[in-house]
């Protein structure tokens, strides 16, 4: 007889970050500085004893909506076999339905969703990666958290030393500010200070098609390994265009929130660098259903944020990707990746490789459990 979803526990951690950042979208006041990660976390266990555990998470708004539309559907995946993670996802899926197939409403299925994956790898013995057929026990890897718009350029420039003599491979910065010169300017600081070392750039869809064509035309010249949402992310036809047009790789993904929205990429023609971000998109399932068509389309890839997830997923991408170093979540998790040469390792313990932390029970605002 096949195993069977016993207890599901939904937690709903709010976590501080040390201090406010600030993208493009801030200084052109659309939003506000960052100041925490609000995260859903899933605890699954089944009757024959088995566990697993996954999360999605929200910036600035949408955490406690994640929260509150898992937590009515939830009861709906007790007493199913935790192998049949699709079927799961589906009956999930349209028991929500009436607020749509996208949006907050995936990215609350995506907690568990991930947990469920978490689950059937720990039950094999076998990392995430290895469960789903690594190509690599490591991939290249850039730091983020150090390149905000808040900082001077002096600042990042002491953070990107900092990152690099702790292993990490590549910097990238945030640029797409009102007055464009600057952007310039902080781009050439960081080329000089760097050398010859990978360097990339994320406008945060502040550009519009004109200013983001004269703008890659002038980013050309420093060698950047990609430039990152020049578009707003809906804009599939202008992200295809550039990335015709230029020799540097447009990068964009990680706003889109269903697998269709991502095909809306490869239909219009894209040639860049996919981001999908495994909780936005809506778990692992569908990232790995996106995943495969984007391989046949012959995209690169280089997932968003939540390292502790996309690092199993990049490892078994099938061309060498690139993975987002943030050390925001590091509280929530007694175990640590390792970086080194360059590069993020795979852990070798099983599921996703981490257990989580004293310090994530005291963030945690409201739980709420379902089953026996």
């Amino acid at each position: 007889m096949s195993d069977r979803i016993r207890h599901l526990t939904l937690s709903h951690v709010v976590l501080p970050l040390p201090n406010p950042v600030s993208d493009a979208k801030v200084l052109t006041g659309r939003q506000k500085p960052l100041t925490e990660t609000v995260l859903l976390f899933v605890e699954v266990a089944t009757e024959d004893g088995h566990e697993g555990m996954g999360f999605s998470y929200s910036k600035r708004a949408g955490g406690p909506a994640q929260y509150t539309h898992l937590a009515e559907i939830a009861e709906v995946a007790i007493g199913h076999d935790p192998s049949d993670i699709d079927r799961i996802y589906q009956s999930l899926l349209w028991a929500g339905a009436s607020v749509g197939r996208s949006g907050v409403a995936t990215q609350a299925i995506a907690a568990l969703d991930v947990a469920l994956w978490d689950l059937k790898a720990r039950r094999a013995g076998l990392p995430l990666a290895k469960l789903l057929g690594a190509h690599r026990d490591s991939c290249r890897v850039y730091n983020t958290s150090g390149g905000f718009l808040q900082a001077s350029v002096d600042e990042i420039k002491d953070k990107a030393t900092a990152s690099r003599e702790s292993g990490i491979g590549g910097i990238k910065i945030k640029v797409g500010q009102p007055d464009w010169k600057t952007d310039l300017e902080r781009v050439a600081a960081l080329r000089e200070h760097l050398g010859d070392n990978p360097l990339m750039v994320d406008a945060n869809q502040q550009w519009d098609r004109a200013r983001a064509r004269r703008m890659c035309r002038e980013l050309e010249q420093y060698d950047l390994i990609w430039i990152e949402e020049p578009l707003d992310a809906w804009d599939a036809v202008g992200h295809a265009d550039l990335s015709r047009a230029f020799d540097t790789p447009i990068a964009t993904g990680e706003m889109l929130t269903s697998v269709p929205e991502h095909m809306a990429l490869i239909d219009a023609g894209y040639r860049g660098i996919v981001q999908p971000d495994a909780p936005r998109i809506g778990g692992i399932t569908p990232f790995l259903r996106f995943a495969t068509l984007a391989s046949h389309a012959g995209l690169a890839l280089a997932p968003h944020y939540a390292m502790e997830i996309h690092l199993h997923l990049a490892a078994a991408y099938p061309t060498e990707p690139w993975v987002e170093h943030f050390e925001w979540l590091n509280p929530l998790f007694n175990e640590r990746i390792e970086i080194r040469d360059g590069r993020m390792w795979l852990p070798e313990r099983a599921g996703l490789g981490f257990t989580l932390s004293d310090q994530m029970r005291a963030l945690t605002k409201e739980r709420a459990e379902f089953g026996s």
